[in-house]
C-alpha cells in the first residue's frame, strides 16, 4: 500500500476559520494534516498542541497520486488561512490532465 502524509502547524486561520464536520467552525492557530492512500486524501485540522482532530469539512476526496495529494494540502492550508468556514478545496488539474485537455480540444 503507498501512502504519504503532511501536517502543517501553526496556521493561523482568517476570519470564520475552517468548518468540521464533527464541531463546526475552528478558528485560532490550528494544525492541518492530509494522509493520502489508494487514491484517496484525508484532511483533519486541530487546535495546535491539543489532542483531538477533526475533519474538515468535504474530506475525504479523491486525489489520483502522491504529487496531487500535497498540492492538495498546501491548498487546505491556504484555504485556512483565508478562512470564511473553509472547506477542502477543489482539485487543480495536474499536468498530465491539462495535456490530455489539450489534445481532445
Amino acid at each position: 500500500m503507498t501512502w504519504a502524509s503532511w501536517t502543517t502547524r501553526g496556521v493561523y486561520s482568517g476570519h470564520g476559520g475552517v468548518l468540521t464536520e464533527e464541531v463546526g467552525p475552528l478558528s485560532g492557530d490550528l494544525t492541518i494534516h492530509t494522509t493520502w492512500a489508494e487514491g484517496t486524501a484525508q484532511i483533519t485540522v486541530q487546535y495546535t498542541d491539543a489532542a483531538d482532530w477533526f475533519t474538515m469539512a468535504g474530506s475525504p476526496v479523491p486525489c489520483p497520486s502522491e504529487e496531487a495529494s500535497r498540492a492538495l494540502h498546501a491548498a487546505a492550508v491556504e484555504a485556512v488561512r483565508q478562512g470564511a468556514a473553509a472547506t477542502v478545496p477543489p482539485m487543480q488539474p495536474g499536468p498530465e490532465q491539462t495535456a490530455g485537455e489539450a489534445a481532445a480540444e
